[in-house]
């Protein structure tokens, strides 16, 4: 069964939600409940996602949307479907772009407008205990007191957010429920019947696509998917070969182990077998000395009697 709304992580959904001149207030509401009240949007305009550096042969940086407010603040947003290797310095190298170009030629006082890189994650950004979905990161001194307020990264983890329906308690929450679920509902919950979430799922419904946007969609939703797959399969063998691996290496350390461990039971066995031989033939003498009684020698050498009584017929070894 086809689903009835477009899936928020195919880059044709991302945009088509959050990318477009009318659907811009989308993208604003959205961003303004990450943002803190001095900095809260009332307008903005979409900027060149491609940035290019500042010589021909500077690497450029293809940004998934690029906006700036009316007061200036400059917001790169990103829907990042893969994990990859360098993220963290990937992030700081796009923040570099809407940095310099703020730079102004001739005198100036280098006052920076704020820079925010907010990047939705369809992946665990970092494997930890913890079940935070939304990391906020500034530059901050070492007891941890905000250096710069003005360059913000803001991460959040869908893989982590788990709320139900009947659990969600802001709008931001809202926000997060109807993307993690977009592609899997039917009809609008009653829950997000709020204008702004029934504008997003006009905007989102398949049907009212013309034949173009149809296929670009189709062609996204397909990279997509293929993507995915190809991201489970290799974790799934990586699993399996992990596994393969662990277990051979586990049984190679278990057998040099269990050859020491068997050396080290076989000296300690033979020793006690040893004393105990050594107590059996001290037992013998005695009884050959007819000093003293089974019962006596039991409590002497520490043993029971039955022990010394099988003793009495057994000739000990000359050497003792």
């Amino acid at each position: 069964m086809k689903s009835k709304y477009v899936n928020p992580f195919t880059d044709f959904g991302f945009k088509k939600l959050f990318g477009e001149e009318a659907n811009k207030h989308l993208l604003i509401d959205f961003l303004n409940q990450l943002l803190p009240p001095q900095h809260q949007i009332h307008d903005l305009f979409y900027k060149k996602t491609e940035q290019l550096g500042s010589r021909e042969l500077d690497r450029k940086a293809i940004f998934d949307l690029y906006c700036e407010s009316q007061e200036g603040h400059k917001f790169i947003v990103e829907l990042q479907k893969a994990k990859q290797n360098f993220f963290k310095d990937r992030s700081v190298f796009y923040a570099t772009f809407p940095i310099r170009e703020q730079a102004e030629r001739g005198e100036w006082n280098y006052q920076l407008q704020p820079v925010y890189c907010i990047a939705l994650l369809d992946f665990v950004f970092e494997e930890t205990y913890s079940e935070r979905y939304l990391q906020q990161v500034q530059l901050r001194n070492e007891v941890c007191e905000v250096f710069y307020d003005k360059l913000t990264f803001i991460f959040i983890e869908m893989p982590r957010f788990k709320k139900k329906l009947d659990e969600l308690n802001s709008h931001f929450d809202k926000w997060l429920y109807f993307i993690k679920h977009l592609e899997n509902f039917d009809d609008i919950p009653q829950d997000l019947r709020e204008s702004i979430f029934e504008q997003a799922f006009a905007v989102a419904e398949i049907a009212c696509f013309n034949s173009q946007q149809l296929e670009e969609y189709e062609n996204s939703l397909k990279y997509y998917r293929d993507l995915k797959n190809v991201i489970d399969t290799a974790a799934s063998e990586a699993e399996e070969r992990g596994i393969e691996i662990g277990e051979k290496r586990g049984i190679e350390i278990g057998e040099k182990r269990g050859i020491e461990i068997g050396k080290e039971q076989g000296v300690g066995i033979g020793v006690e077998i040893g004393k105990e031989q050594e107590k059996h033939q001290r037992i013998q003498i005695a009884l050959q000395q007819g000093v003293l009684t089974p019962s006596q020698i039991a409590s002497l050498f520490d043993v029971d009697e039955q022990l010394v009584l099988s003793l009495i017929h057994v000739t000990p070894p000359e050497n003792l």
